[in-house]
């Protein structure tokens, strides 16, 4: 299954349809929930913050929105979406590439070439771990330009390339790919996340009696944001973690020396909530992100697939 539950295509126009759609459903997700973005990676990394009056009219995501637009502007509610379109361009290609030739490699033999859930979970495992490691750099960014300014003393990146330049030459390689072993331990989120989108397609599609690719677009909203939330959930620890060692750069005093001891403080320091800093935030965003996402490729990859009709092949569960 691909990310629509279609079946792997091992040629090129089945791997461009692929990626080129699920590139631009996600550049488009990226840009609706960006504002919602920053605040989340701000909650990881600095905490709740204190507004006004020590109150918020409503919530505290509204109000961190309203304080954000007041002192950084229109500009400062989409930092780091630079870097977050110019990851996720790669990020789609090589994670759609990566995941039909594995589901290609582990479908059984027989004539339904049946995809088992274990086997689904490993391609999806194996493509995140390419993924993330091709795209760490932007997202090292991403994160240092969202946080930037809520640390006096430090001299701001300029812009995406400045950025990538300026932790190659401080920090080297090791600066570019902070944060890459909670990056990495966050593959068990797409391993949770995409084998429960397409089991809960598969069953929707028998519910309706009707193909996995006839879904329509309120079942596809239905199977996405349920196993958002549910790999959401499961695995958000490790996004405060992989946060707070990306934020922390060369000319910043390090809080942190690795992983495990990120881990070590943030469970002395502020406990078990201390690990879902921003969750309510992130589901916020990632929720309907993943609807859009989801619905976007769904949509988006039948029109290129119409289009550019790739050969027949097997069609995988």
């Amino acid at each position: 299954m691909s990310f629509d539950s279609h079946a792997p295509n091992p040629y090129p126009k089945g791997l461009l349809c692929n990626a080129g759609a699920g590139a631009a459903a996600g550049v488009i997700a990226a840009t609706f929930v960006c504002p919602l973005d920053v605040i989340k990676t701000r909650f990881q990394v600095h905490g709740t913050p204190q507004l006004a009056n020590g109150s918020v009219k409503g919530s505290v995501i509204v109000g961190s929105l309203e304080q954000i637009f007041h002192k950084e502007g229109l500009r400062g509610m989409y930092r780091g979406l630079a870097p977050t379109v110019l990851a996720l361009l790669p990020n789609w290609a090589v994670y759609f590439t990566m995941y039909e030739q594995l589901k290609s490699l582990l479908c059984s033999d027989d004539e339904s070439h049946h995809l088992s859930f274990g086997a689904n979970m490993l391609a999806a495992s194996g493509a995140g771990a390419a993924t993330t490691i091709a795209t760490n750099p932007l997202w090292v960014v991403k994160t240092r330009l969202q946080t930037q300014g809520m640390r006096p003393g430090i001299v701001p990146y300029r812009s995406t390339l400045s950025a990538l330049k300026r932790i190659a030459h401080e920090e080297g390689i090791r600066g570019l790919y902070s944060g890459l072993v909670p990056a990495l331990a966050g593959i068990s989120h797409v391993a949770i996340q995409f084998p429960t989108y397409e089991k809960i397609k598969f069953y929707l599609a028998k519910q309706d009696n009707t193909a996995i690719d006839k879904l329509g677009v309120r079942d596809v909203a239905i199977a996405s944001s349920v196993s958002k939330v549910f790999a959401s959930t499961l695995t958000y620890p490790h996004e405060v973690v992989r946060s707070r060692l990306q934020e922390q750069g060369h000319h910043s005093e390090k809080r942190y020396s690795g992983m495990t001891d990120c881990i070590r403080k943030v469970f002395q320091q502020e406990g078990l909530p201390g690990f879902y800093r921003g969750c309510a935030t992130n589901l916020l965003r990632t929720t309907p992100a993943a609807v859009i996402t989801f619905t976007s490729f769904e949509m988006m990859h039948r029109f290129l697939v119409s289009f550019f009709p790739s050969d027949p092949q097997p069609h995988i569960l």
